[in-house]
């Protein structure tokens, strides 16, 4: 908490003298910023909505039992899958991973769905296939996926 009221002094403080320096910029840049965030809000509240319903439906047992340090290497498997498949803005993937770990998941774990989420996108293969090639957008996805396992495997290795 007193790190959140010293981040929001420094930003009302720099704020403040922007405003007093440039008007019309410091107004300009908060239109700005107005409009980007607007942008995100539907898919922030898309993804807390599946954030929330997941928690509600799968209790922290259920979580450590799927995600867990005892879910082991399957748990990482499994993890692989979920990142793999599942298309989250990158700017959700870390409070997800938070969230998963208070609530019973493994590191190991939630660092292989981490990992595969920002790595690797089957559903954007199309896309990387138009701009650079099939064989390159399988390959960097496969590479990424590799990395992502032995990733995963070393912190269940050092930090399990």
């Amino acid at each position: 908490m007193g790190n959140s009221i010293v981040l929001y002094g420094l930003v009302l403080l720099l704020s403040s003298f922007s405003f007093y320096k440039d008007k019309q910029k410091t107004q300009a840049a908060f239109a700005k910023a107005w409009k980007i965030f607007t942008n995100l809000l539907p898919d922030l509240l898309a993804i807390l909505l599946f954030v929330g319903l997941s928690l509600s439906i799968l209790s922290p047992a259920q979580i450590s039992a799927l995600l867990g340090q005892d879910a082991g290497f399957l748990g990482i498997i499994l993890s692989l899958v979920i990142g793999v498949i599942a298309l989250i803005p990158s700017f959700v993937v870390f409070p997800l991973g938070a969230t998963l770990l208070e609530n019973g998941a493994g590191l190991a774990q939630v660092s292989a769905l981490m990992a595969s989420l920002m790595a690797v996108g089957i559903m954007t293969i199309p896309l990387e296939s138009r701009l650079f090639g099939k064989r390159f957008a399988y390959a960097r996805n496969l590479s990424a996926l590799m990395m992502c396992l032995f990733f995963s495997l070393l912190v269940m290795e050092v930090l399990g």
